[in-house]
């Protein structure tokens, strides 16, 4: 095997390793996004509530001066009778006091109906609110164990960046670019061994010709069926041999 091939098996298995840390990352990084979507939902949750809440609120106000203004029109309807003059004004004065004793107890019927609806929803409200704390909680301790997770990531991910520099300087560049060329559709099967008289990057079954040539050639092969760098390893060639 020559000296080329060597370096490319070996910057192979450091690229390999690599990126075998971007799963590791994403993993972490969506067991966060998991707690931040959740706390995002409950605040969501808890938002809702308040709205109903002030709405609510709002609307009982409006109904209590809506109750206000029918006790005013009650008390004037009873200063009215003191000064009527006929039956008729009379029989009118106690059509409109029926009408607003009729109104007057609807509203407080709404006003009943909403105060209910209220005393639920601040019950609602307290619950989301212990829901939304032990959420920001959960959040906080995974969003503390993923960044120690990640720096560590990096950290050993930057120790091999660090090798793979020191080791591309001593390859032959145009060999490099070969590689790189076909790393970027092949990715980490970029160099792949010979097991069977198959290439391990595609499993097609190399003719005899093709495999003598990677068996017996000093210079760097590719498959004629995927076009990966291919090399037989010590250990194929002895046990086949």
């Amino acid at each position: 095997m020559n000296r080329h091939l060597k370096e490319l098996i070996e910057l192979s298995k450091l690229d390999k390793s690599i990126d075998e840390f971007n799963p590791l990352i994403e993993m972490a990084e969506k067991k966060l996004n998991r707690r931040v979507v959740k706390r995002d939902n409950i605040s969501k949750k808890v938002a809702k509530i308040n709205s109903i809440i002030e709405d609510t609120k709002s609307k009982i106000d409006s109904l209590e001066n809506q109750i206000k203004s029918i006790n005013e029109q009650l008390t004037l309807n009873l200063a009215k009778e003191k000064v009527i003059r006929n039956e008729k004004e009379l029989q009118a004065l106690q059509m409109e006091r029926e009408l607003a004793n009729e109104k007057l107890n609807f509203v407080n019927e709404e006003i009943d109906k909403l105060n209910r609806l209220l005393e639920i929803k601040e019950q609602e409200m307290v619950e989301a609110n212990k829901e939304l704390e032990k959420a920001e909680i959960d959040l906080a301790k995974v969003s503390d164990e993923v960044s120690k997770k990640l720096a560590s990531i990096h950290e050993d991910k930057a120790k091999l960046y660090a090798k793979r520099d020191s080791k591309i300087r001593n390859i032959d560049q145009k060999i490099l670019s070969f590689y790189e060329k076909i790393r970027i559709w092949a990715k980490n099967t970029t160099v792949v061994p010979v097991k069977k008289q198959a290439c391990y990057g595609c499993y097609m079954r190399l003719n005899d010709s093709a495999y003598a040539e990677v068996i017996k050639s000093e210079e760097i092969c590719t498959c004629h069926h995927c076009g990966r760098i291919i090399y037989i390893e010590p250990q194929t060639v002895e046990a086949e041999g």
